[in-house]
């Protein structure tokens, strides 16, 4: 019998460098947009012409529960000025824990690390934010 099911949004894992970096609440940024110049040619007058100029890349944006302080480490490393670009993939499992989609950024590195309120009251986990940069977003 066929799955007609969408996979579902919350079974992913991240991967760096080829190991296993865990599971993250969300991710965001999985985007990529080609901006296009129109062109007028000469003597057509039904329409112009749209070329593509430049594929712009989203900043990824990973939040997950404070629980090892592997990004933590590698935003220090930008912050002290030692730029280390490493591979990131984003991995959607299917029903059975499989790989069902793998996207791959490449080249990046941290560029923002936010951690969560810490509010004695509340009931909530402690999370931790981080923003990526990166060179190409692909689909494997």
């Amino acid at each position: 019998m066929a799955v007609t099911d969408p996979f579902r949004s919350f079974r992913f894992r991240i991967e760096a460098q080829g190991l296993d970096r865990g599971g993250v609440q969300s991710v965001s940024g999985l985007e990529r947009v080609t901006e296009t110049e129109p062109y007028r040619e000469g003597g057509v007058n039904d329409h112009e012409r749209q070329l593509a100029v430049m594929t712009k890349q989203a900043t990824l944006i990973l939040k997950r529960g404070l629980l090892d302080p592997w990004f933590w480490d590698w935003h220090e490393e930008v912050v002290q000025g030692e730029i280390e670009r490493r591979t990131i993939s984003i991995i959607l499992l299917d029903q059975i824990g499989g790989e069902a989609w793998r996207w791959i950024c490449a080249d990046a590195f941290p560029t923002k690390w936010s951690g969560s309120d810490l509010d004695a009251a509340a009931n909530g986990i402690a999370v931790e934010t981080v923003e990526l940069v990166h060179h190409g977003l692909t689909k494997q």
